[in-house]
């Protein structure tokens, strides 16, 4: 996956980096979500919920084209992330 880190729309969390988030999208239980409000309409975007390396969980909301990837916006998970992310993975795993 290509990222597109030209002028990043949002301010990076100190507790995140570029990679981190990258990582965050090969993680092979990551949750790829299309969010169904009429909010995102005008352009397609995505939420992203993964994982880092080292086991931090990322948030993120995404567009891309097919080739490259632009982040929107990062952050940590809340724990609320966590409790889906989790959720979903022993799903996964319990199939």
């Amino acid at each position: 996956m290509d990222f597109d880190w030209n002028n990043p729309p949002f301010n990076l969390d100190k507790s995140l980096s570029l990679h981190g988030i990258e990582e965050s999208f090969e993680d092979p239980f990551a949750v790829r979500l299309m969010p169904d409000s009429s909010r995102f309409s005008a352009q397609a975007r995505f939420f992203n919920l993964g994982l880092t390396a080292d086991g931090h969980g990322v948030f993120t909301v995404y567009r891309t084209n097919g080739k490259q990837t632009r982040v929107i916006f990062s952050r940590p998970f809340e724990p609320e992330d966590q409790f889906f992310y989790q959720r979903k993975m022993n799903h996964a795993l319990a199939q």
